[in-house]
């Protein structure tokens, strides 16, 4: 159950204005004369918990005014979030061809320092331990929070968190829906249905989307398809329950390096289910969530370039999640849970004759991982609230070594002022990859269950300055300590092939935001990113990045733009063998979109025909070399509602 920020006050004016949806329900915004509140461009807002740490917010306000199809769009101008792609529906494997990485974590293959999270509850490829964006449908949800940094109080066993919240219906009986349809360059085509209803005790979400596109390159088509229900019950004031359910199915290909046809890899489709069952109660001094969920899902890389053929792996995840929070005394909150987790699969390597094929069948993993928290708030004076918080989260594993992750942190805030500091430990255990890679790779024996969990050591100091209403200043410095990387190395480094914990290094870095609403119908964004790594190759963490956006209403037309340069940086992944080193750079580069729309409440609530123009300048960039992105591309749509 998320933390509710200290004080309330500072997250309202962060969010930098009403939000288009609040609206959306008023009288008046059906009337074309009246003058309709523009939200915040790029976030909703940064968010300070009672433990000292901060994530951000990514509305679904944000996502439409950045025409995003998929996680990737949505976060592209995030502060410390960096991500890479090249195809303009669909990411390939996971990897450059689609991923987003967090403050420079994130690039590690196999595994991953990050995890995605669907309400709460892990949704990624615990087969080769590392997210695949695809899974991640926008369509249904309310909002993206990225967790930046480890939160051993909110998630486990993982560096930093992108969580996404489906939608809920209002609080009000009565049924809504949009639909959005848009088409254009390289036969890009969507569709994103949503509909929500509360009728009594009973509440309800139905979401579908589908997406495909040709690409701007041949075999650089990819298609997104999904679909999401939610069903909620109030047993009484107090207590509730709910289901929900998730299916996504898609396919990207592989392009290749511009002029070289056999660097193309085939296509990557993925497809996962997954199913959850929620009990929540809600009492004047407790609050706490019981979520149960299973998933299972195949990702197969199909015509491999070479012998590889196709390469099918099929997994499945299950666990609970249980968390619960008590106001025992006044201004003080304890909060406590338990965390379960299990996952396994099988990998077939249908490789090209006379190659041999193999096959896999990875053990189960099980993590199971309580957590303890307790904040306390103390009123100074007339104006300044001080909130010292502790906690620890503690690791059991069926195969690996326990471990525990304290953390500690402190909020000095008032009206227009916070101040914050926070020490924390993430861990992040070795996932079913590190047994599939000794399946590739015979010589590395058993050696994978004798690892040690990886361990990043973070400390963040932060300011929030409210001046005025509508003014955000929000700053963050912050030092990452990452040790105990598993590897695999071979002789002469080694006595024989096996896996170890060696790697380490360090990240600096500092994130800096303004959000400004200069009216109620102008608003803009910006946010500056530095990061300094001692491993100077790490890739996905340029040197510094700048992020803009506006958001201007002027009738019944609304326009939103935004904004990016980045400084040139390393790519590809960040291999696990002893002694990788990545040389591929990509250039700096600076590149726009552009979204205009006309309101038109003849097709009701939120509607409106619109007009999105990606690059806009027309600027030559990649993530990937040889990988080129798309010049500068358009999409029309229109947006229906009742």
């Amino acid at each position: 159950m998320p933390t509710k920020p200290i004080p309330a006050l500072l997250l309202t004016l962060a969010a930098g204005g009403i939000s288009d949806v609040a609206l959306a329900s008023s009288p008046k915004s059906h009337d074309p004369s009246t003058l309709t509140v523009t939200g915040s461009p790029i976030i909703e807002g940064n968010q300070t918990d009672n433990f000292a740490t901060l994530s951000t917010w990514v509305d679904k306000t944000q996502v439409r005014d950045l025409h995003a199809l998929d996680v990737s769009s949505a976060l592209r101008r995030t502060p410390g979030v960096v991500v890479s792609r090249f195809n303009p529906v669909g990411s390939f494997g996971g990897a450059e061809g689609g991923a987003v990485y967090v403050r420079g974590m994130g690039a590690s293959r196999p595994g991953s320092e990050i995890q995605t999270y669907i309400d709460e509850i892990p949704f990624y490829m615990p087969l080769w331990g590392h997210p695949l964006p695809d899974l991640l449908p926008l369509n249904g949800m309310q909002s993206i929070q990225v967790y930046k940094g480890p939160q051993p109080q909110q998630f486990g066993n993982t560096f930093a968190a992108i969580n996404l919240t489906p939608e809920v219906a209002k609080a009000d009986d009565g049924h809504r829906g949009s639909l959005q349809l848009s088409g254009g360059s390289f036969y890009t085509l969507s569709e994103q249905a949503v509909f929500t209803g509360r009728e009594g005790k009973w509440d309800y979400m139905l979401s579908q989307g589908y997406s495909r596109s040709d690409g701007a390159r041949d075999d650089g088509d990819g298609r997104l398809s999904n679909g999401m229900g939610r069903l909620g019950y109030r047993i009484n004031d107090n207590w509730s329950v709910s289901g929900l359910a998730l299916h996504t199915d898609n396919r990207a290909s592989d392009p290749g390096e511009e002029g070289l046809p056999a660097t193309k890899n085939g296509d990557f489709l993925t497809r996962a289910t997954l199913a959850s069952f929620t009990l929540s109660h809600h009492h004047a001094r407790a609050q706490g969530e019981l979520r149960v969920y299973y998933s299972h899902g195949r990702g197969a890389a199909l015509n491999q370039s070479g012998i590889d053929g196709d390469t099918i792996s099929d997994f499945s995840t299950r666990g609970l999640r249980f968390t619960e929070s008590m106001q025992l005394w006044p201004q003080g909150d304890v909060r406590f849970g338990l965390d379960i987790d299990e996952s396994e699969g099988d990998v077939a390597f249908r490789r090209v004759a006379p190659a041999p094929a193999d096959y896999f069948n990875t053990p189960v993993l099980r993590l199971v991982s309580p957590h303890l928290a307790i904040s306390h708030s103390l009123m100074l004076n007339d104006h300044w609230l001080l909130t010292p918080s502790i906690g620890i989260r503690a690791y059991d594993h069926n195969v690996y070594d326990s471990s525990l992750a304290p953390h500690a942190g402190l909020v000095l805030s008032t009206d227009h002022i916070e101040l914050r500091a926070n020490v924390s430990r993430g861990m992040h255990y070795p996932g079913l990859e590190t047994s599939v890679m000794s399946q590739l790779i015979p010589a590395l024996g058993d050696s994978w269950e004798s690892l040690e969990p990886e361990e990043l050591d973070h400390r963040e100091i932060g300011l929030r300055f409210t001046p005025f209403s509508g003014t955000t200043f929000d700053l963050a410095v912050f030092r990452d300590n990452l040790k105990n990387r598993y590897l695999f190395a071979f002789p002469p480094a080694v006595t024989r092939p096996s896996y170890i914990n060696l790697g380490r290094y360090h990240i600096n870095g500092a994130e800096f935001s303004w959000q400004q609403s200069w009216s109620p119908a102008f608003n803009s964004f910006v946010g500056i990113t530095w990061l300094d790594s001692s491993l100077k190759t790490l890739p996905y963490a340029p040197d510094y990045a700048i992020s803009a956006g506006i958001n201007y209403q002027k009738g019944r037309w609304h326009v939103s733009a935004d904004a990016q340069y980045q400084r040139d940086m390393y790519v590809l992944s960040q291999a696990r063998t002893a002694s990788s080193t990545n040389l591929a750079k990509v250039s700096s580069f600076t590149v726009a979109n552009l979204r205009t729309s006309y309101r038109m409440p003849q097709l009701g609530p939120d509607g409106e025909v619109f007009l999105a123009i990606e690059n806009l300048f027309d600027s030559d960039y990649a993530y990937r070399p040889g990988y080129p992105m798309p010049g500068t591309s358009a999409q029309i749509g229109v947006r229906m509602g009742f």
